[in-house]
């Protein structure tokens, strides 16, 4: 039965990618789609690109905002079935030779925020977006609800769903590597010479902040709350926010250390040796929070969003309730209440669990497993 898979933009990394990854070895013969790929992650398959794969918009999203919805539409080929990876506008998609019987998957990782909670993301108030956002709104509900299957991949973003479109769609939450993190008893094991000479170096005690180093992570949160609670941190990651980082970092009045790009097994040994990891995004779901609990680590997240969804509370983290500063530090204090070590709960979370849940949601729609 021939399938396609369809995403944004296929980028070098990111949570979103992960899930296209798991969708690919899912799916082996389906094809893939996007409005272009800057990575080559699948090599062998066909990957089809669109039009603005071949203009100068492909490097500016923000540009390339307006033209999406209508690039989406009437795309070739014949499927029986589609499966999307939407954060954006991939849920527009259709098909001029779909064939009687076709059916659309919609795996939602947030309805666009900059457009339906401008609130969560900084792009949202930009002035080109605040003038396209009410008419792109008004076309995004409409095709939503054109007809397809939704799923969430939390429940914060199923209520999301379910303001912004008027759906209905199911929670699945997206693939973590839980197995192979957990597997590795500890991961300084696994490091280089000059990697571990580096974690040698670092506080005996330390609050972990680590994430693509961008606003909306609030990684500057962490800094002043580990500053507020009197704890050394270590912010590890990559992004445009790094010199502001680094700055906040000389500033503050405990020790700050911020590793740049750090590799897999490095992540993970800090997960195993810090104190706390400590996630403040209100984000539509924190694979994060969860790889680092695989790992043995505690945590502290924002339960305004998705992460505090897979946390069992005092028995593998804590969850802080007011969205400001002070509550992270106070839970930074809090969290020696919490034991440490690996919570086998987030095996369910696996990357094999998702791909059967996959299988499972379409198969009950097309008779497939």
């Amino acid at each position: 039965m021939p399938g396609i898979l369809v995403h944004e933009w296929i980028a070098r990394d990111g949570g979103s990618e992960k899930v296209l990854d798991e969708f690919v070895r899912t799916f082996p013969e389906a094809d893939v789609l996007c409005l272009w790929d800057d990575a080559d992650r699948y090599p062998g398959r066909t990957v089809h690109e669109s039009g603005l794969a071949r203009t100068p918009l492909r490097r500016s999203k923000a540009l390339a905002l307006s033209a999406m919805p209508y690039v989406w539409r009437r795309r070739p080929g014949s499927y029986d079935f589609a499966l999307v990876s939407s954060h954006c506008f991939a849920h527009h998609v259709t098909f001029r030779g779909a064939p009687s019987g076709f059916e659309k998957f919609v795996y939602v990782h947030t309805p666009a925020r900059y457009l339906w909670n401008p609130e969560l993301d900084d792009r949202g108030a930009s002035l080109a977006v605040r003038c396209a956002a009410p008419p792109l709104r008004a076309l995004d509900r409409r095709r939503a609800r054109e007809g397809a299957h939704f799923a969430a991949n939390s429940d914060f973003v199923r209520r999301r769903i379910e303001r912004a479109w008027d759906v209905e769609a199911r929670v699945i939450f997206p693939p973590v590597e839980t197995a192979r993190i957990s597997s590795v008893p500890d991961w300084r094991d696994e490091l280089s010479a000059a990697e571990s000479a580096l974690l040698e170096g670092l506080p005996e005690t330390f609050v972990l902040g680590a994430s693509r180093f961008v606003p909306y992570k609030r990684l500057d949160w962490v800094i002043r709350a580990a500053d507020l609670a009197g704890v050394p941190a270590v912010i590890a990651g990559s992004g445009p926010e790094e010199g502001r980082l680094r700055q906040l970092a000389d500033e503050a009045t405990v020790p700050v250390h911020v590793l740049a790009r750090p590799s897999d097994a490095l992540l993970y040994a800090l997960y195993q040796q810090a104190h706390v990891y400590v996630f403040p995004a209100v984000e539509d779901f924190g694979i994060m929070p969860v790889e680092a609990r695989a790992a043995g680590a505690r945590v502290v997240v924002n339960a305004l969003g998705g992460a505090g969804e897979t946390v069992a509370e005092g028995v593998d983290g804590l969850c802080f309730r007011e969205d400001r500063v002070e509550a992270v530090a106070e839970c930074i204090t809090a969290i020696d209440g919490v034991p440490k070590g690996r919570n086998e709960a987030v095996a369910a979370l696996s990357s094999e669990n998702f791909r059967q849940h996959i299988r499972d949601w379409i198969g009950e729609e097309i008779g497939t497993s």
